[in-house]
């Protein structure tokens, strides 16, 4: 009895994978969840890690020692979503033709030598260099791990797997809570403050994944070179994304730009996305402020430390439920109204500001709470660009490159620092964007319903799946429009075997 014989039936139960998967397609879903997830998840919570310890550093020391007093902490923050923004797009398409299993690990042990220079910075225009190249360096890792796993799974995996990727975020926060509070202790060991202690470390987590990265982590299917899957298995992982209608590579070319430019959810998700994705924003920064200023004191700061990580575990319990939800359902839409609802009662609450402690509070981890569907965001995103694997790559980055926009841009202008605790400029663009964001969730479904009827993107999605399988006659019948997309598919069923598979 092998591990999948008890592995199976629990997969089967909570629905990781659905009851009448082979037991080749079986294996091949665990061998993935390994190599992919295992790196992507360690290499995104050591980057999450590493960006959130200087607000832990800020509220544990960090702003009396290098005099970070007014807005700087806002400069900082936008230094380093700055340096994201100029390499958002040039790293996903990078990765359209560099192995990805080289280049993502390559970056992360270039940003933890980064982070370990933050740790002996001596003044604010020092920390403001290191925080440009941790920007830089770690750009590959969020949105290059995104395309390499939105890039191997059908699409009743993928809300799952994205949920389990995000949920790196708030453990990475959450862990350098706690990181920080360990790290007090370290005060004055080596003549080191105890936030300087609390980069060391991070830096010593980081660059053990890196070399994790370099020896398990895949490259995307068409380009799989991985010791750790048999050739029958890279051949059935081709398979099952021509199965679920997701087109092989067309390779980087001089199109590529007019093809994102053209596509529909390029447009619509930067908007509706990027809406979404900053509607729950107090319970990040702003939440920790308020933390700040309700317990002043330094022999107060393991209060802070703590209570920050409440509202980033409230969003791993939601990004689970909102992730097997989805997958049950077969939609992502009902879960983003559900949770934008609830965004914008709570964004209202912070408005009014005026209401009990306890029920700030409330509204705070609430807001935690609807971080949890993000991730369905970009599940969403790749599903609409099956079929084409380069815009779904360029697409997802360019739709990430409006969230750093915003990351720069909100905390300059409606959440400035020195308007702490009350934000009351942030919190009615809180409460006007909650809004826009739920009359903009019927767009993309109305799009993708119109698409789906009309047959639009079909018949080049077969050209593209035709051409990659070697089935000229079947690429001339599609292009002439002789067959229906149902004959084509039981055309390539019965030419395309997948060897050594019984």
């Amino acid at each position: 009895m092998g591990f999948d014989y008890f592995m199976n039936p629990f997969a089967e139960w909570i629905g990781w994978f659905p009851k009448h998967y082979s037991r080749e397609e079986r294996v091949l879903v665990h061998k993935l969840d390994f190599l992919i997830l295992v790196f992507a998840c360690l290499s995104t919570w050591a980057c999450n890690l590493d960006v959130n310890a200087i607000y832990n550093a800020y509220e544990s020391g960090m702003q009396d020692d290098l005099n970070l007093y007014g807005n700087r902490l806002s400069y900082l923050n936008a230094v380093y979503w700055a340096a994201t923004i100029v390499f958002q797009v040039p790293s996903n398409a990078l990765l359209t033709v560099l192995p990805a299993e080289y280049f993502i690990p390559a970056c992360e042990l270039m940003w933890g030598m980064f982070t370990l220079g933050t740790a002996f910075v001596k003044n604010y225009e020092q920390l403001v260099v290191m925080r440009f190249f941790v920007g830089v360096t770690s750009t590959p890792c969020w949105i290059g791990n995104v395309h390499i796993i939105n890039s191997w799974y059908r699409k009743q995996e993928l809300g799952k797997r994205n949920a389990i990727f995000y949920n790196t975020y708030p453990l990475g926060a959450m862990f350098t809570g706690y990181l920080q509070n360990a790290c007090l202790t370290l005060d004055g060991v080596g003549g080191l403050q105890g936030w300087r202690w609390l980069f060391i470390i991070c830096t010593i987590i980081t660059l053990p994944i890196s070399f994790i990265g370099m020896m398990f982590f895949p490259n995307v299917p068409d380009n799989c070179k991985s010791r750790w899957l048999t050739p029958a298995e890279k051949e059935l992982a081709q398979k099952r994304l021509i199965d679920e209608g997701f087109a092989p590579s067309q390779g980087l070319n001089w199109n590529i730009l007019k093809r994102v430019l053209k596509a529909w959810p390029t447009w619509v998700f930067f908007i509706l996305a990027n809406l979404y994705w900053q509607t729950p924003y107090p319970s990040t920064t702003p939440y920790l402020l308020w933390l700040g200023d309700k317990y002043p004191n330094p022999d107060q700061y393991s209060i802070i430390n703590n209570l920050s990580t409440i509202s980033y575990a409230i969003s791993i319990v939601s990004a689970m439920f909102f992730a097997f939800y989805s997958d049950w359902r077969g939609n992502r839409w009902d879960s983003l109204v559900m949770a934008g609802v609830v965004v914008l009662v709570c964004n209202s609450m912070l408005l009014a500001w005026n209401i009990p402690d306890g029920a700030k509070f409330f509204a705070f981890i609430a807001l935690g709470f609807c971080n949890g569907p993000i991730n369905l965001v970009i599940a969403w995103i790749a599903e609409s660009l099956a079929y084409d694997l380069e815009v779904r790559s360029i697409s997802l980055a360019f739709v990430n490159m409006g969230y750093c926009l915003f990351a720069l841009a909100i905390p300059l202008t409606a959440f400035q620092t020195v308007n702490q605790p009350r934000f009351k400029g942030g919190y009615i663009w809180s409460v006007a964007i909650s809004v826009v964001e739920l009359l903009m969730i019927p767009v993309p479904l109305y799009l993708e319903r119109r698409d789906r009827r009309l047959g639009i993107h079909q018949a080049e999605t077969d050209l593209v799946i035709a051409s990659a399988v070697g089935l000229d006659e079947v690429s001339q019948e599609v292009a002439g429009g002789d067959e229906s997309f149902s004959s084509h598919e039981k055309k390539m069923d019965s030419d395309v075997k997948i060897s050594d598979l019984s």
